[in-house]
């Protein structure tokens, strides 16, 4: 059953969620004057004009009262080229290129709030080249499952660390004077049957966990549009979920902006109007004349349509239009961008194991490289968000550049690559490096050209992974285990050179229980970004020292990883996608009837989440199973030594200081992280829990004094017999370290 909230009890949250001068919410109501004198003009039908998509991209304003329409940009990792007006076909355009930025799961490998910061500033900025207000990002849902079809997209499996990205990546977008739309709210962690799945999920886990990333971008940064998510939560679409968007979102939270429906998920007028959407995207079927017939019959106000203007024109007004004869009139991507990709590059690099072999000794002069992800582009493929990039450089082309001259660089392909599903069209011709299938064998002709090189070589660097066909929206992997060949490819590579360092790129973890033994060096090089081969290079030379973090657990094996372990995932989840159902008759090759029929099939299938906060490394330390790489595991080519931490209260916050020291002869950074254990705790926990992070940049041989805080707002859980935050006192221990399974120092706090 729907909880309706009533307008008395919703305007008294309100007014409790922020009553402060700081609520960064509250700027948005800065033109509520004006907004109701622009209402007070309007018809009804321009007033339900602006609640449905105008075009594919678009919303709509009111032309003869100076409204601009709503622009949106796709993709929270570069601006996406121009589409045709109701399609996603490309426009064709010149200028439209922008600079491709690392994805979300690189981004979140930095641990860095200032390069999140950066990050959101040069999308704002291209987003404001190309005219448009709202960028459909971030992504910030909570990374569940080893195999998610967005685990690229999507940040960490930690809401602290997810926090506190999506925070700043919002504050950085929104200072250049473009909108934000976080997404997707709530608890869209599978991309299978995401259109229809139904999560069942308790309040605690719910709030500690799912919410956390949306809640900090919205109460701190101010973020000024929500996307609803495609699933359903507790029963109730996201896109009508009382709960999630009248209740905690403009209740608790204090939201003042809109709601836009990710597309095509809108499910009925109703159930829009009364629980809290602002915007269908895309079609006018639900908040299009039904809305006007349904205030005809009685069952709507005119009023309801008031407030949900008055939400949309806040947002508009907050953010400038920018002119058609100003948008669009320079290329996209810019220098400053370029650089701010190139140092995310850099920092999110991690590497996973190195028995010597990084950096590359000065003695090596033939380097054979090794697989098709060395020179295969990640910035577009599968489906969902792309980039149409001013130019990428891969790693194959970072390495011969910083090689030079004195250094041999030869490559051969390795293995073949498999395509996935094309959302283009087929080449005319066969490609004889396409496998057919995923779990094709190695090719024997291509593994004795890679061995021949590896044999000839002073090192061998072996590129596997994945590719944004495995990886992509609108399905999840069956696996992680490592495609066409790999395993075999890598230890027949040892077996004729054992120096040798494997590079994964790949947007999240892959199965690396084969290749593991037989790789003296491994790096997780992500998808990353227009500069990545530029950044990649730097680190495998040693012109930089690898500083980059796992912001997720990697499994020695899928089964060991919780929603696996408990049965909970995939379930009875067959069946199609609702987006590509929806908006890609392109690819599909059927008839409007074939695909509303195969819509109407949807599968429902429940999703429970009984591991509940056990997500993650929380999972892993708590049940005592060992993971191959830990949550924030990441070595560098130097040592850190860590001091005995001091630790306070300190008003409303726990402070703990040590001494951080470079031990080695580069400048390096290290990403020092703090853990929380309860010790003799009545309620409830995992073993520890991340509460705090830093990077810090250290000079070879310095040391410096770090702080870092935990609020106590943090340490409080959500008591769902009372249905409030609570703060358990007692005992903590605190744990500082350099990883999850790596902790340097402890201390205790009585709270």
């Amino acid at each position: 059953m729907k909880r309706i909230l009533c307008p008395l009890l919703l305007a008294g949250l309100l007014a409790v969620a922020c009553t402060k001068t700081e609520c960064p919410q509250e700027k948005l109501t800065a033109n509520d004057a004006r907004i109701d004198e622009i209402i007070a003009q309007m018809t009804l039908e321009e007033k339900v004009e602006m609640l449905h998509s105008k075009t594919n991209m678009s919303s709509a304003g009111v032309e003869r009262l100076g409204i601009a329409d709503i622009r949106y940009a796709d993709g929270p990792f570069g601006i996406r080229e121009e589409g045709v007006p109701n399609g996603f076909q490309s426009a064709g355009w010149t200028l439209d290129s922008a600079t491709y930025f690392p994805t979300g799961s690189a981004l979140a490998a930095t641990w860095s709030e200032d390069l999140a910061y950066k990050y959101g500033t040069g999308m704002g900025k291209e987003a404001r080249l190309r005219g448009k207000d709202v960028i459909l990002g971030p992504a910030v849902n909570i990374q569940r499952l080893p195999v998610g079809g967005r685990t690229y997209e999507y940040l960490s499996e930690d809401p602290i660390l997810s926090a506190a990205l999506a925070l700043y990546y919002t504050k950085g977008v929104q200072d250049q004077g473009t909108a934000v739309c976080i997404k997707h709210f709530a608890v869209n962690n599978q991309e299978t049957s995401r259109g229809s799945v139904d999560v069942q999920i308790d309040e605690r886990t719910l709030r500690e966990i799912y919410l956390k990333p949306f809640e900090r971008a919205i109460k701190e940064g101010g973020a000024m549009s929500v996307m609803p998510a495609y699933n359903k939560v507790n029963g109730d679409y996201c896109s009508e979920n009382e709960h999630l968007l009248n209740e905690i979102l403009r209740g608790e939270w204090g939201f003042k902006g809109m709601t836009v429906s990710d597309w095509g998920g809108t499910h009925s007028t109703m159930g829009a109007m009364l629980h809290g959407l602002n915007v269908q995207m895309t079609g006018s079927n639900y908040l299009g004349q039904p809305v006007i017939d349904s205030i005809a019959a009685g069952k709507l106000t005119e009023e309801m349509v008031d407030e949900k203007v008055r939400q949309i024109l806040r947002v508009r007004l907050a953010v400038e239009a920018v002119p058609d004869d100003v948008a669009n009139t320079q290329m996209t991507s810019q220098p400053e961008s370029q650089r701010i990709a190139r140092e995310v590059a850099e920092k999110s690099i991690v590497l996973l194991k190195n028995e010597g072999i990084l950096p590359i000794k000065a003695d090596v002069k033939k380097i054979a490289v090794i697989g098709q992800n060395a020179v295969l582009k990640t910035q577009s493929g599968g489906m969902g968000a792309g980039v149409k990039a001013l130019y990428e450089i891969t790693p194959l082309q970072g390495i011969r550049a910083r090689a030079g001259k004195d250094i041999e660089v030869s490559y051969a392909p390795g293995y073949k690559n498999f395509p996935g599903r094309r959302w283009g069209p087929a080449p005319a011709e066969p490609d004889p490096l396409e496998a057919t299938a995923i779990d094709e064998p190695a090719d024997p002709a291509l593994l004795a050209e890679a061995v021949a090189l590896a044999k000839e070589a002073d090192l061998v660097i072996f590129f596997g992974g994945t590719n944004k066909s495995i990886e992509t929206e609108g399905s999840d992997r069956k696996d992680i285990k490592l495609p066409c060949g790999q395993e075999e490819i890598v230890q027949a590579l040892y077996a004729a050179n054992p120096n040798l360092a494997t590079v994964l790129i790949s947007g999240g973890p892959t199965d690396l229980q084969v290749l593991e033994p037989v790789s003296p060096a491994i790096v997780q090089g992500w998808w990353n970004g227009t500069e990545g081969g530029t950044a990649l290079a730097k680190v495998l030379f040693g012109d930089i020292a690898p500083s980059g973090k796992l912001p997720f657990t990697f499994p020695a094996k899928l089964e060991d990883s919780p929603a696996y372990a408990l049965g909970n995932f995939p379930g009875n989840s067959a069946g199609g996608d609702l987006f590509t159902l929806m908006f890609r008759p392109d690819v599909l090759k059927m008839t409007p009837a074939e695909r509303q029929a195969l819509i109407d099939a949807l599968p429902k299938p429940v999703s429970e989440y009984t591991e509940r906060f056990y997500v993650g490394y929380r999972w892993f330390d708590t049940k005592g199973v060992k993971p191959k790489y830990a949550f924030g595991h990441g070595l560098s080519y130097v040592t850190f030594a860590y001091g005995q931490p001091k630790a306070k209260v300190a008003g409303d916050k726990v402070k703990v200081t040590f001494l951080l020291a470079n031990e080695g002869t580069m400048d390096a950074d290290e990403v020092v992280q703090l853990y929380v254990r309860r010790i003799g705790s009545a309620v409830e926990w995992p073993d520890k829990e991340l509460k705090a992070f830093r990077r810090v940049s250290l000079k070879a041989g310095e040391h410096r004094k770090v702080t870092l805080e935990i609020p106590l707002d943090e340490l409080r859980y959500w008591n769902g017999t009372k249905n409030t935050w609570e703060l358990e006192h007692g005992k903590l221990q605190l744990l500082l370290g350099a990883a999850s399974d790596d902790i340097r120092r402890t201390a205790e706090i009585t709270i």
